[in-house]
């Protein structure tokens, strides 16, 4: 769900849904009834909807404040996926749970996780198809959130519908929980809430920044050690803006090692060919059996090997 790298990514595009609504909601605004028939989804996603004209009241647009009364018939007709779609190609996954519902995924640095401009194939996306054929019946082939290509780390992906609705709808309630570690130049207090607005930087378009233009961003956390030039810390995701662990920790100052896009002042880093931040816990409720989940990911190896060598050196 790629904020810090990791990205709090709504399903855009999923199954066409209707439903009648019952006597007892007579009297609700239709936003308040459109929130408890489809109760899956976050108010902000029906919402949208609603305004671009996707979600109908007896076949007409309707407006959020509209009252029901009873009887009507929603229909929900969310926008096409695109025509083309991506292609199954085998590539090597390191799965670190799958079942009926979900697959949790173990991403290396330097894989996609999907398609688009510069990587047209050969991405997460591309394997996944591969991997299970009956994605392909599944927006986006069930991928919910992303991490940046060169983040490590874990990732969840539904394997159906209804799974990927549950996911999105606690991607949307802060109730997926995401740890990670991130190693950051510099000597960082030993703990800190770093809240701060993260939009497009209007400078570099590709870049994130913090801006108040921005939406809100909180990132929690502790330093779990230290080693003179680097802290290693662990953080937190209270929201999941795109790129924002990185954003926030060049605001205050301590950007990541290797992070070559936000490494604002620091003229002699840590030499390493990517941002070292890896997704190393993944907490959530089972769509399915609504049993509590949690997986662990261990650094990869250029990341441990790199914190090991600091570790030496400090000594």
């Amino acid at each position: 769900m790629g904020g810090d790298d990791y990205s709090e990514w709504d399903a855009t595009f999923v199954a066409p849904l209707s439903a009648t609504v019952p006597a007892e909601m007579g009297g609700l605004r239709l936003d308040q009834a459109l929130a408890r028939l489809f109760h899956q989804y976050s108010r902000n996603r029906l919402q949208e909807w609603l305004r671009a004209g996707h979600i109908t009241v007896d076949g007409r647009s309707a407006r959020p404040r509209m009252p029901v009364t009873g009887g009507e018939k929603i229909s929900v007709a969310p926008p096409r996926p695109p025509d083309e779609a991506p292609r199954a190609q085998r590539m090597p996954l390191k799965i670190v749970h799958e079942d009926a519902a979900l697959i949790v995924i173990d991403k290396p640095a330097g894989l996609v996780v999907h398609p688009g401009a510069g990587q047209p194939d050969r991405t997460l996306m591309n394997a996944l198809l591969a991997h299970a054929a009956a994605l392909a019946g599944v927006p986006r082939a069930g991928i919910v959130h992303r991490l940046d290509k060169d983040t490590s780390g874990l990732l969840v992906v539904a394997k159906t519908v209804e799974a990927q609705a549950s996911l999105v709808k606690q991607l949307a309630d802060r109730t997926m929980r995401r740890v990670y570690l991130a190693l950051v130049q510099g000597d960082p207090p030993a703990s800190g809430t770093i809240d701060a607005p993260v939009g497009r930087d209007a400078r570099a378009r590709t870049r994130m920044a913090v801006t108040h233009r921005g939406k809100p961003a909180r990132t929690t956390y502790r330093v779990l050690e230290r080693f003179g030039r680097a802290a290693l810390v662990e953080c937190r995701l209270e929201t999941g803006r795109t790129h924002q662990i990185r954003v926030h920790f060049q605001h205050i100052r301590h950007p990541l090692v290797g992070d070559t896009v936000y490494r604002r002042g620091t003229r002699h880093g840590i030499p390493f060919p990517r941002q070292a931040l890896h997704a190393a816990e993944l907490s959530l409720i089972h769509p399915s059996s609504g049993e509590p989940m949690n997986w662990r990911a261990p650094l990869p190896r250029d990341f441990k090997r790199l914190v090991d060598g600091l570790r030496s050196c400090s000594v």
